[in-house]
């Protein structure tokens, strides 16, 4: 935890109320929970109330701009075009593309299409065909706030196989946001995606997870899908990340391309899916606060 607060100093989270009548009891169940030998955040993991609000301003911004892609996007377009309809929108919003220049990151938006996982690379070169399915991965930045959420579409006649790897993902990511409780842990949620995922004859990818969002673009905690309940990280109010699992038709195991550095395909270039939300831990639950 944090440098030791006295009782009627002001409590960390600015809310300018003394620490006795704000956070201490908060503090001292977290500190309970690591006694027992459970991994807990620290305060730099927390969001007040004022970064709550600003990060949902951000949010709105995020879902305004997939919900753009989603009534453009069709068979025959580009992903470039994807690319363009992503900058364009988030600029009328005076908002900023979270991924393009991100370490080196070429481009505004992550477009990935059938075997590719995650990180595909926008391009003139790649066109959407029908039977395609693709994740749309967006994130945004207002006023220095970020948000982070990506949807899966069908293009077309989608065969039936690809069809429910896509439904599959997304009932993963809605069993597993049923389990995000306060003081419950990080790892009540990654059982419930992965016990869904392999149920259905799925492999979870390991290697890439979910992350902590808001004041960063990736922030603490590392968020993994084979984790089990009652492990990971603890669970507590103003608690902000995302749960995006990558679903794979066939093995778990995935390669990243040699020459671009981003792109990350299936090993056996069988589909794979991923939906992605961003979802804050509230005193009596959760609220999802990107989609």
């Amino acid at each position: 935890m944090s440098t030791k607060i006295g009782r009627n100093d002001p409590c960390w989270c600015g809310s300018g109320k003394k620490y006795k009548k704000c956070h201490e009891e908060f503090d001292a169940k977290i500190s309970y929970f690591k006694s027992l030998g459970h991994i807990v955040p620290d305060h730099s993991i927390i969001k007040t109330p004022e970064q709550i609000e600003k990060i949902k301003e951000s949010c709105k911004v995020n879902i305004a701009v997939l919900d753009y892609v989603a009534q453009h996007i069709h068979a025959g377009m580009t992903t470039q075009e994807i690319d363009d309809l992503v900058a364009e929108k988030t600029a009328e919003f005076g908002a900023i593309p979270a991924p393009l220049n991100y370490e080196g990151y070429p481009k505004s938006v992550c477009t990935s299409i059938n075997e590719v996982v995650c990180h595909g690379i926008p391009s003139d070169k790649v066109i959407l065909k029908d039977g395609d399915i693709i994740n749309v991965d967006a994130s945004t930045i207002l006023n220095g706030y970020f948000s982070d959420s990506s949807r899966m579409f069908c293009i077309g006649n989608v065969s039936p196989e690809n069809r429910k790897l896509v439904e599959v993902v997304k009932e993963c990511v809605e069993l597993g946001l049923e389990k995000v409780q306060p003081w419950g842990f990080l790892g009540d949620m990654g059982q419930a995606v992965n016990d869904h995922a392999t149920a259905n004859g799925y492999e979870v990818v390991r290697e890439i997870g979910g992350h902590g969002v808001g004041l960063e673009f990736h922030e603490d905690p590392w968020v993994s899908y084979v984790t089990k309940a009652g492990e990971d990280m603890l669970l507590v109010p103003g608690m902000i990340f995302t749960i995006e699992p990558m679903i794979n038709m066939g093995t778990h195991r995935v390669d990243v391309d040699k020459n671009d550095g981003w792109t990350v395909t299936t090993h056996d270039k069988k589909p794979s899916a991923q939906w992605e939300i961003m979802v804050l831990v509230t005193e009596t639950g959760h609220e999802v606060l990107c989609y």
